[in-house]
C-alpha cells in the first residue's frame, strides 16, 4: 500500500510533526514499506496455530512462599534513628492547612 505525501502529511498533523519536503518523502516510502509488510502477514494462514500469551513456557519467577516467625517489634525498630511508642518516628511531611 503506497501512501500520498497528503496521508503523510495527515499523520504529521496528528502526531504535530513540522516536516520537511524531504522528510515527508522520506516518511512515505518508510511508513508505505511497513504497511506493505503488515498487509503480507495478514495473507499468512495461522488457522492451526493456537492462540497464545506468550511464546514462552509458564513459569512462576515468585519464590516459595515460606512461612516463617515474624519479626519482633524490637529487632525491626533496632537501627531505626528515631522510635517512639514501638513505631518509627519521623518529620512532619505536611502541615494542616496545606
Amino acid at each position: 500500500m503506497q501512501l500520498t505525501i497528503q496521508e503523510v502529511e495527515h499523520i504529521a498533523e496528528l502526531a504535530k510533526l513540522d516536516l520537511s519536503d524531504a522528510e515527508k518523502e522520506q516518511y512515505r516510502e518508510q511508513l508505505s514499506s511497513i504497511l506493505e509488510y503488515a498487509a503480507m502477514l495478514q495473507n499468512i494462514d495461522t488457522g492451526d496455530i493456537p492462540p497464545t500469551a506468550s511464546v514462552l513456557p509458564e513459569q512462576s519467577i515468585l519464590r516459595e512462599d515460606n512461612i516463617q516467625e515474624p519479626l519482633s517489634p524490637d529487632s525491626v525498630l533496632q537501627n531505626a534513628p528515631q522510635k517512639k511508642d514501638q513505631q518509627f518516628k519521623v518529620p512532619i511531611v505536611m502541615e494542616n492547612g496545606q
